[in-house]
């Protein structure tokens, strides 16, 4: 959980600070009708530096990204690493890598990939400049606009996916131009999913409306089909029912971050306002349920 602090709208208008962070697993929500403490893997407060929270919540284990390379060639064997970049707004995915205008992509199923983007564009890279130059570019044409709260609000959510493939050395790796699929020859292919998830809005704090109200709409949906799964992924193996990851589209391209075999870190945003303690609650409870989901890496 990070709490951030206090913007200077909330200092002038004079909202009180009801959320505190006591150690470093610990948050607990003072307010008139609320008092209730939460515990998670790791809490930052208001005064937390980036680095702070880089070394605090597991995401220092990504280090082992920068050595990927090297470490291959110690090992013996060729690797071969490519990215795609996408964003779901207003229901339709969208590839942020492809030139041209935005157009919606198709998303298939199928038994050994599950679900997945048609069409998407997958670029080849091997260095850490490289990939920070391709989300740069990305983030660029992903959708953002203004609204009473944010001059520049995320109006859609991005996932970010690294793909590594690896062979034993004299076996050669033919460059995709598409996400790559299955193949026949023996291999190791595993992917890195960043996701950023835009939040969750009440048009009556924001005075959206016309296009921004439809956007907010949207996201809410996402985010409510987003928090049914958790929660029925949090119960017992054997007391869940269906998991409707068809629900949206971002469910179902979360499927297997959620309910797969990979180890998923999730990072929660809150605020400190008393204005706003509908929302961290609702938040707080949400992170609550997903820390209770449990995968077989």
């Amino acid at each position: 959980i990070r709490v951030r602090p206090l913007t200077c709208m909330e200092t002038r208008r004079g909202d009180r600070r009801v959320v505190h962070s006591l150690g470093n697993s610990t948050v607990h929500v003072s307010a008139a009708r609320h008092d209730a403490t939460f515990g998670f893997s790791a809490v930052f407060d208001a005064g937390a530096s980036q680095e702070a929270v880089f070394e605090g919540s597991g995401m220092r284990q990504l280090r082992s990204f920068a050595c990927l390379l090297e470490q291959s060639q110690s090992r013996g064997s060729d690797l071969a690493l490519s990215a795609s970049y996408l964003e779901i707004y207003n229901e339709q995915v969208r590839d942020l890598l492809s030139p041209g205008p935005p157009c919606a992509l198709p998303l298939r199923w199928s038994k050994t990939r599950g679900f997945y983007v048609e069409n998407q564009l997958s670029v080849d890279f091997e260095s850490l400049e490289a990939i920070a130059d391709l989300l740069l570019q990305g983030s660029q044409r992903r959708r953002t606009s203004a609204h009473a709260l944010n001059r520049h609000s995320s109006r859609s959510h991005a996932l970010l996916t690294i793909h590594v493939r690896s062979r034993a050395r004299g076996q050669s790796i033919t460059p995709p131009t598409r996400v790559p699929q299955p193949s026949a020859c023996p291999s190791k292919q595993g992917t890195l999913c960043f996701v950023d998830l835009a939040g969750s809005e009440r048009v009556k704090e924001t005075g959206s409306s016309g296009e921004l109200s439809m956007e907010a709409n949207s996201i809410n949906r996402s985010l409510l089909a987003l928090g049914h799964c958790i929660s029925l992924l949090a119960k017992p193996r054997g007391k869940r029912t269906h998991i409707p990851y068809r629900d949206s589209k971002l469910t179902r391209l979360l499927a297997r971050s959620l309910g797969g075999s990979g180890i998923t870190l999730m990072v929660a945003c809150i605020s400190p306002s008393s204005r706003c303690l509908s929302e961290t609650l609702s938040t707080l409870h949400y992170a609550s349920r997903a820390r209770r989901v449990t995968s077989r890496p």
